[in-house]
């Protein structure tokens, strides 16, 4: 990249950060471990809510299993208890018409056209830290494009997540991202007669696949050596 462009770029990021900060402003520093979102059904199997400090991984392994019913319900959550949630949609499929202007008021929705740009965009927001929840949304994605995401990407964005006390929380349709603390099933299959329910959203069933927490540190350490280990070697 000529240097002049690579300077503009630089400064467009540095205007966007400064956006960002006074759209959404910092979040009261936190002691607790947990993002408490006011959804039995999420905050009873984790533990009391999403983990601060690292990724969350739901897996959606069915169609019409409910994870956008489950995006509009955070979103609601987070105007209940006034903070802001980013919504990195990496196939532009969220329909924000079922929500009104309030609610809309604490959300930022970026909208992606590819995997990549999901994942770029994960980075930018991870490194701000102005969003107590960060979802990324790749349920719609191609399995070719999220194939393509390699986990050294996944390790990176755990390290910048560590950082602030925000949760992370990825959506996928199968297992994929290594650096996840938390792996969680949704295991719903909903039908018409489902989504005519008045609080269809409190039928959503989901399953603790995996959790831990110590490892984390080391993979993350595998994997910025494995990243590294061409260069140590003098390899090209």
């Amino acid at each position: 990249m000529p240097f002049f462009s690579q300077m503009a770029a630089t400064a467009k990021i540095i205007d966007l950060r400064k956006l960002l900060a006074e759209r959404f402003p910092h979040p009261a520093v936190t002691a607790t471990t947990r993002l408490v979102t006011g959804l039995p059904f999420l905050d009873q199997p984790t533990g009391g809510g999403l983990p601060r400090g690292a990724i969350t991984e739901l897996i959606s392994p069915r169609t019409s299993a409910g994870s956008a019913s489950l995006t509009n319900a955070l979103i609601h959550g987070a105007n209940r208890d006034n903070y802001f949630v980013a919504l990195i949609d990496g196939r532009d499929s969220f329909d924000p018409c079922g929500l009104d202007n309030v609610l809309l008021r604490h959300l930022l929705w970026v909208r992606c056209s590819t995997a990549s740009e999901a994942i770029k965009a994960a980075d930018l927001l991870l490194r701000d830290g102005n969003f107590p929840l960060v979802i990324v949304d790749l349920v719609l994605n191609s399995p070719e494009e999220l194939r393509k995401i390699s986990q050294t990407n996944w390790y990176r964005l755990q390290r910048l997540v560590e950082l602030i006390p925000a949760a992370c929380l990825v959506l996928t349709r199968y297992e994929m991202v290594g650096s996840a603390q938390l792996k969680l099933v949704l295991e719903n299959s909903w039908n018409l007669k489902t989504f005519e329910m008045q609080d269809a959203v409190s039928q959503l069933r989901i399953v603790v696949k995996r959790s831990h927490g110590r490892d984390i540190a080391l993979r993350c350490v595998a994997a910025a050596t494995a990243a590294r280990r061409p260069y140590l070697t003098g390899a090209h």
